[in-house]
């Protein structure tokens, strides 16, 4: 399996805002965006570059890949897969990327951050209808129960982001209690908080 193994702060440097690619690490002054804001390889700017049309829509399907820590070939096929359903393509396109169940095991809180989950679903600390899933980008489905292994609800890093206040998006339920979340439903574009104009995606790709 392909993944991006290199650091990744210089991606919010190079996107000119924090991506939260590092969980809570990004909340604190050792978060190297609050120490150098330049993209990589400027050491300053002198002069406001103006940007053209490709750059523009090209920077925010770059965020978004590198938000959902997904790579190129990757995201392509979602993309592929967004126009052949019905819906708004950017849409679908975003809801596909919600329902990764890493992304899933992150928006629980189950892990710091979405490079994390990848690593505990990766490792096989979760379940998928009492079922092991051990593939990130497995999409899950209204109806589906996600649930951690019994023996890995002792884990530090699981029991430690669990402690964290963080708001469970309202198409996903979570019994923190016992480890257990359900998906309600496919989530509406409402309720993926991620600043991204998903419409300049659908046009990059359109030309």
């Amino acid at each position: 399996m392909a993944r991006y193994r290199d650091p990744v702060c210089k991606f919010c440097r190079r996107e000119g805002k924090k991506l939260f690619l590092k969980g809570t690490r990004c909340d604190t002054d050792k978060c190297a965006f609050n120490r150098r804001q330049t993209p990589p390889g400027e050491t300053k700017r002198k002069f406001h570059k103006r940007e053209s049309g490709y750059a523009i829509h090209l920077r925010e399907k770059q965020k978004v890949k590198r938000i959902y820590g997904v790579l190129e070939h990757q995201f392509r096929h979602y993309f592929e897969l967004a126009t052949s359903k019905r819906g708004v393509t950017g849409e679908v396109l975003l809801q596909l990327l919600e329902r990764r169940l890493d992304n899933v095991v992150y928006r629980l809180g189950f892990a710091p951050s979405r490079r994390a989950a990848r690593q505990l679903v990766t490792h096989g600390h979760f379940l998928v209808n009492n079922h092991k899933i051990d593939i990130p980008s497995y999409l899950v489905k209204p109806g589906d129960l996600v649930s951690l292994k019994e023996k890995s609800q002792k884990l530090l890093g699981i029991v430690e982001s669990l402690k964290v206040s963080r708001e469970i998006p309202v198409w996903l339920s979570l019994d923190k209690a016992n480890f257990k979340a359900e998906v309600k439903a496919i989530p509406n574009r409402e309720n993926i908080p991620i600043d991204i104009r998903e419409e300049l995606i659908v046009e990059l790709y359109s030309k």
